[in-house]
């Protein structure tokens, strides 16, 4: 029964109804520049940016029927437009279209309709600038080193010196790279940003980022350097042999705008071009597979005084950001430090993280010091194999220079900045045993001469916003979850990849596509995947194909059944998370395309067989060396798979309005179904190849039309399961489905036994052998202690963290039933060991929250709903209610399983 009501009138002035809550937003994105006042600027690469806001509280049962939407312009004047309706996220810009570098600011309030008071306050203003819209907003030349800067050479730095006027009061700058790049302006950073401008599809799209350097530009004469590495564009990630074979290009190059505004109005534009200088870096060497050797002799900023090179205009286009930017998101103390017997310091951080490692050191002049990295131990010693080629070493020369003062100050500093690993593990050479982090104390650390002052691993990442918590009573699940969380931010590091540490660190499609739903859960990724897809598209081949990876570096391609369907299946994914009708519309010939080819592989009857595939892979009862020779029959996976895009691609036709071509996918997915039961299931349910997988993909599609025997085949399933005591027995593509279909055939108890299960392979088995991140392996790690041999041993592989989306639909109950969350199910099931579990939601309309127990035979629930969402609360005694906004209670009695 429901037992309370709470917090659901409106805070502030009791004659308004609803209070906004905060500033709105655009497109999503957070706010990355400011006003000269300090105002948050979304900077947005559109003319018309939709707009998005939440309410903090409302009075009971009031629901918004109207907004007023005020812009307010530079020159001070005002619009100011009445909208009707319902929608609070992604509403359609109502004035007319930015210019570039105009700068505006809304706010809204509630208001039933225009002859009524308002409902609300006023919003916070937001403040929101277009970028640069058209290719002639630029003047600046693309330049190159003249001579001085190959592979082989020190990374260039290319830079000028800017003479500005009294009066400065806004300045941006607009940069970009072919490589990545770190700029300063007078020696200091303009962002905190890692790896700009990112990876993309290089021959079609390159981004450019917007900063505020107002602050770091002063009357006279100012220093502009751009440090460039040799990033995904230059480095073996592109011309290692097993992809492109050779870089994107030879040459590094820098595009940089300098915008600055006067008091009086002028405006003044300097842009990169022919009288720029260049010069060479104290970084020696860089790669993101082997590592950046740093000569700290070399003074960090000294003068370029080389000759450029100008370059002709790229054919490609030129796009604002989306996706947030990489940046530093966590530092991880070390836990142990240790002295090996030859003298090496081994530094456990406890962690599996991405990034690098920052550390503090006392030395001599040309002393070298060496960092190598690993994810785990094996025999006491970093587990380098499963890195394959990749050297992962970071090598640093000694100035010699003992810094000032104490902490923060003292020593040398030692980091990368154009460079990332995947480790938990770093072995350190070239420090001596009167090191003071190994427990030898000097007398006198003042006049220690080698020695490690302080040592930290700083996280990197994609800057996400988190949207997604759960906890149960089970420690198990929580580290389960957390370490899904944990392989999440390290492999979400501009692209999506499969893992961080080895020769590899790819834009997988098939990992993404089965992970998509659950990245939904736990952070916002509209806008990171939202960009990704657009190089998805890029990269497509003419005849539709889509590249086993994006951004593409093999050279040869085929359609990989699970791979190439992340064209469809990653935006739907993305408009079920955020009601982004955009995505579908932009994404939609991509999604075509794609389908089209795969009817061209289908045969006649509608089966897609034959072919090389990919398949169920890594199925943990394939050989460790032959990771595609899984117990599925491929061909069933990929006529599942072409039914499972073919409904999807004609429900996301219905969404954009194309009826004609909703009918006919619909029709073609129908036809698909039959032709799946009639060549691959019996009448007694049985699905060819009998593994967990075919069974999993048939139920939890519904492609098994007949009810008995669906039922058949969800009794099957769990004859499986039981004879192999509940452990995992399905890849990267049968594992996102598993727990759902059980839970789908009645076989709850089933899904919790597996879930909850320890005994190889499973989920938690990992977690018992002390994983911080997912495993690419169920077995990455043997029950003897060794390394699988395997050549693909990754210790922070997402694909299998897919089950975070089950525990938090499932265990948790929460589960949007509209596109963005507007209508949610709340509907926990109560199994296992469980006696609580909690599960939370950042939605487009704010949070969402499901808190149960379980004590005795009582069950209770406490729910949380934000203004403009709509809930069905079901109980496990099968009452059910429906709420709005606010804070609400249950408890029922239950009957308790002996």
């Amino acid at each position: 029964m429901k037992t309370s009501l709470q917090r659901s009138s409106a805070e502030g002035d009791p004659l308004y109804r609803a209070t906004v809550d905060g500033a709105l937003r655009f497109e999503q994105l957070q706010p990355t520049l400011q006003t000269p006042f300090g105002d948050p600027v979304t900077v947005v690469g559109t003319a018309r940016p939709r707009l998005s806001w939440r309410y903090a509280s409302a009075q009971p049962g009031w629901e918004q029927r109207g907004i007023e939407v005020q812009l307010t312009r530079a020159d001070g004047s005002i619009t100011s437009i009445h909208l009707a309706g319902e929608d609070q996220a992604l509403v359609a810009w109502p004035f007319d279209a930015l210019n570039s570098r105009a700068r505006v600011a809304v706010r809204i309030r509630a208001c039933a309709d225009t002859a009524t008071a308002p409902e609300s306050e006023w919003s916070t203003p937001a403040y929101v600038e277009a970028a640069l819209l058209e290719a002639g907003d630029w003047n600046a030349q693309w330049i190159t080193p003249s001579a001085g800067a190959e592979s082989t050479d020190p990374a260039p730095v290319l830079g000028t010196r800017i003479d500005v006027g009294e009066g400065l009061v806004d300045a941006r700058l607009r940069i970009t790279a072919l490589g990545i790049v770190v700029a300063r302006i007078n020696g200091a950073l303009v962002s905190t940003d890692h790896f700009a401008p990112g990876w993309s599809s290089y021959d079609h799209r390159l981004r450019y980022q917007s900063y505020d350097v107002t602050a770091l530009l002063h009357a006279g004469e100012n220093d502009f350097q751009a440090l460039l590495g040799n990033g995904w564009y230059r480095g073996r990630i592109a011309s290692f042999s097993l992809h492109r074979g050779h870089p994107y290009g030879e040459r590094l190059a820098l595009l940089a705008q300098l915008e600055l505004t006067f008091a009086d109005g002028s405006r003044q534009i300097i842009g990169s071009d022919s009288s720029w200088r260049a010069g060479s870096s104290g970084v020696l060497v860089n790669d993101f597979y082997d590592g950046q050797t740093t000569d700290l002799r070399v003074p960090l900023c000294r003068r370029p005084t080389g000759a450029v090179e100008t370059l002709p205009p790229l054919d490609v286009d030129l796009v604002a950001p989306v996706a947030p930017p990489v940046r530093e998101t966590q530092r991880v103390a070390a836990v142990s430090t240790t002295r090996t017997a030859d003298g090496r310091l081994l530094i456990d951080f406890g962690q599996n993280v991405v990034g690098w490692v920052r550390m503090r050191v006392r030395g001599e002049a040309g002393q070298r010091i060496v960092v190598r990295h690993a994810e785990v131990l094996e025999k006491d010693e970093l587990s380098l194999r499963p890195l394959r080629s990749a050297k992962v070493t970071d090598t640093y020369i000694l100035s010699g220079a003992d810094g000032t003062g104490d902490g923060d100050r003292a020593g040398e500093l030692l980091e990368p900045n154009l460079v990332f690993h995947g480790f938990r593990y770093v072995d350190i050479t070239g420090l001596g045993a009167d090191s003071q982090n190994d427990g030898v104390q000097s007398d006198d650390p003042q006049t220690t001469r080698s020695a490690l002052l302080s040592i930290e691993a700083v996280v990197l990442g994609s800057a996400l916003e988190r949207t997604g918590w759960f906890a149960s009573s089970n420690p198990d699940l929580n580290q389960l979850h957390q370490n899904v969380v944990w392989g999440m931010r390290g492999n979400f590091l501009d692209v999506p990849t499969d893992c961080p540490q080895r020769d590899e660190r790819l834009g997988w499609t098939g990992d993404i596509q089965v992970f998509a739903p659950t990245a939904t859960d736990l952070f916002d990724v509209s806008g990171f995947l939202s960009s990704w897809l657009a190089d998805l598209a890029a990269d497509q081949l003419p005849d539709g194909t889509v590249s086993a990876v994006v951004p593409r570096v093999f050279l040869e391609e085929k359609p990989l059944a699970g791979w190439g369907d992340a064209s469809i299946i990653v935006p739907w994914a993305l408009y079920e998370a955020y009601g982004d009708r955009g995505v579908l519309e932009r994404q939609y010939s991509s999604m075509t395309r794609w389908h089209a080819r795969v009817t061209t592989a289908a045969s006649a009857d509608h089966l897609w067989v034959g072919g090389d595939q990919l398949g169920d892979w890594l199925d943990p009862l394939a050989p460790p060396d032959a990771p595609a020779e899984a117990q599925a029959d491929p061909d069933v996976v990929a006529t599942a798979y072409y039914a499972r895009s073919t409904d999807l691609l004609a429900r996301a036709a219905a969404v954009l309005g194309r009826h004609a071509e909703a009918e006919q996918y619909a029709s073609l997915a129908m036809s698909i179904r039959a032709a799946f039961n009639r060549e691959f299931v019996s009448p007694h349910g049985i699905v060819r190849s009998d593994c967990q997988t075919v069974y999993a993909l048939a139920i939890r599609w519904k492609l098994i039309a007949d009810p008995n025997v669906l039922a058949l085949a969800g009794r099957r399933m769990r004859e499986l399961v039981d004879e192999r005591n509940y452990t995992v027995a399905t890849g990267f593509l049968g594992t996102p489905a598993i727990l759902d279909a059980l839970t789908d055939a009645g076989q709850l108890d089933a899904a919790y036994a597996m879930v909850q299960g320890h005994e190889h392979p499973s989920w938690l088995y990992s977690v018992d052998l002390g994983a911080t991140t997912i495993w690419e392996r169920w077995d990455s790690i043997l029950p003897d202690g060794s390394v699988n041999p395997g050549e693909m041993t990754s210790f922070n592989h997402y694909a299998f963290g897919a089950v975070a989306d089950w525990m938090h639909r499932v265990i948790g109950g929460l589960t949007a039933t509209s596109p963005g969350y507007r209508e949610v199910t709340i509907a926990p099931r109560v199994g296992g060991d469980l006696t609580s579990a909690s599960v939370s939601h950042l939605s487009p309309y704010g949070l969402i929250a499901a808190d149960w127990t379980l004590n005795g035979g009582v069950f209770g629930l406490a729910v949380t709903v934000p203004v403009g969402v709509r809930a069905l609360v079901v109980l496990p005694s099968g009452e059910s209610h429906y709420v709005l906004h606010g804070e609400h209670v249950f408890t029922t009695e239950v009957e308790l399983r002996a």
